[in-house]
């Protein structure tokens, strides 16, 4: 294979390709077992989704295959169609994981990738963590690598950036040789797909089912020598020239010798676009510091990037998951003292009633160009005074025994009302000790209500 000066194709694969477990640090690999933690109670909870129920009824059903089972349900697919359904419950609520290099969700790609994989695969919970690891370090240095532009141009990175890093999660399971990835990665990048412009509807979630589902395919056929351009990343008219108008540079994945970035990944406690999150806790500050009272509120305004318009920028949502989108209406909520983390606060009618209508048309969003996008200033006006609060939802936590804590509550509040109690409890320990499964599938197992 010819080698131009930089290939970035190549320097990824060898970046992650040689990853193990035991090479990691034991903060990464806690973060792994967090993130399996996490994307299980989403997915719970997302498999009782109107667009879980649409793709299992006209995909799932007809086709009749056992191979794989599906997360919260009793029917079993393709592993294909595993990965598909899985995925898209994971990122349903859009209540999953994050990360600022990917500008995206690592995990609902990856992870139900290498679960419908694992079940034929035989993979004990190690090799499964071992493999996220992998894809969710390849889709970051990805992201790192192509920059911001591919993001703010229009491209959802989860279905981008995902398929990429379900793709490489899977070669690695797969034990695929130097070649087997770069062929994997070549059918990732030509399948790699999936548009902002789908912000607030059905067609969201699917970017991360579609990007598993792809992710997984391109490992399955690169393993039996299917055939794809080596050099997808950095060649002419290849994924970065195409989706960021990008010079792929070694000095950029350079920076990340040695480092887990898995280990930045960053949990959502609010059940709507993580860029809300930082107008949402300044909104609770104030609230909670000086007792205001929702109705003596003239006038809020919220400060944040301006990139964040086209993400989370809603005016007037007229359902659930349009709220989740809409700066204005969780700052309201936020302000009316509304539960931001349940996921009852998000629907249609709670994101219409008359209180949150109300006070969400005295807020004004405003752009702040010098600001990081995920920091936000609340600035509320009330009675005459002038109340300010600043937040950050972009630092990963410094304490780990908290944030699994704090991720078993979110878990349990999610999975225990469909599965039980018990069976939470159950899912929730396996999931937080995955290294120690003889067989990965049996995560998929619990997950069914008794």
């Amino acid at each position: 294979m010819k080698e131009s000066a930089f290939t970035a194709t190549l320097d990824l694969v060898r970046a992650v390709r040689a990853m193990r477990w035991d090479d990691a640090p034991e903060d990464a690999r806690e973060v792994a077992r967090h993130c399996v933690l996490d994307f299980l109670g989403v997915s719970v909870a997302g498999s009782r989704e109107p667009l879980t129920e649409i793709l299992v009824n006209e995909i799932v059903k007809p086709e009749g295959s056992s191979e794989a089972g599906i997360i919260g349900r009793t029917q079993r697919a393709s592993r294909l169609s595993a990965a598909l359904v899985n995925g898209a419950a994971a990122h349903a609520l859009d209540f999953d994981d994050t990360h600022t290099t990917i500008m995206g969700h690592p995990s609902a790609p990856v992870i139900p990738a290498v679960l419908a994989l694992a079940e034929s695969a035989g993979s004990s919970g190690r090799e499964l963590l071992e493999a996220i690891v992998a894809g969710i370090e390849l889709e970051c240095r990805l992201g790192a690598l192509i920059g911001p532009d591919h993001y703010a141009i229009g491209f959802h990175s989860t279905g981008t950036l995902g398929t990429f890093g379900a793709a490489a999660a899977c070669a690695h399971m797969l034990h695929l040789d130097e070649d087997g990835w770069l062929r994997a990665l070549g059918l990732a990048g030509t399948q790699a797909a999936g548009l902002k412009s789908g912000f607030g509807t059905m067609a969201k979630p699917l970017h991360a089912g579609r990007a598993a589902s792809n992710g997984l395919f391109s490992a399955l056929a690169a393993r039996a020598g299917y055939t794809s351009n080596m050099e997808i990343i950095e060649t002419a008219q290849g994924f970065a020239a195409t989706h960021a108008g990008a010079k792929p540079s070694r000095e950029i994945l350079d920076r990340f010798n040695g480092r887990f970035l898995i280990r930045d990944t960053l949990f959502k406690y609010h059940a709507s676009c993580y860029l809300t999150h930082a107008p949402i806790d300044a909104a609770r500050r104030i609230r909670a510091e000086h007792r205001v009272d929702p109705d003596s509120i003239e006038d809020v305004e919220v400060r944040v990037h301006p990139a964040l318009f086209g993400v989370c920028n809603i005016q007037e949502p007229k359902t659930g998951l349009e709220g989740k989108f809409s700066l204005r209406a969780t700052t309201a909520m936020a302000l009316l003292g509304e539960d931001t983390g349940r996921l009852e606060t998000f629907t249609d009618a709670s994101v219409t009633a008359p209180r949150v209508v109300s006070l969400r048309d005295r807020v004004r969003v405003v752009g702040a160009e010098k600001i990081p996008s995920t920091r936000a200033t609340v600035v509320v006006k009330s009675n005459g005074q002038i109340f300010q609060a600043e937040s950050d939802s972009g630092q990963p936590a410094s304490n780990l025994a908290a944030q699994r804590e704090n991720l078993t509550r979110k878990f349990i509040g999610l999975t225990a009302p469909i599965l039980g109690q018990r069976e939470a409890d159950a899912l929730a320990s396996a999931a937080l000790n995955a290294d120690a499964l003889a067989r990965a599938s049996k995560l998929i197992e619990l997950t069914h209500a008794q």
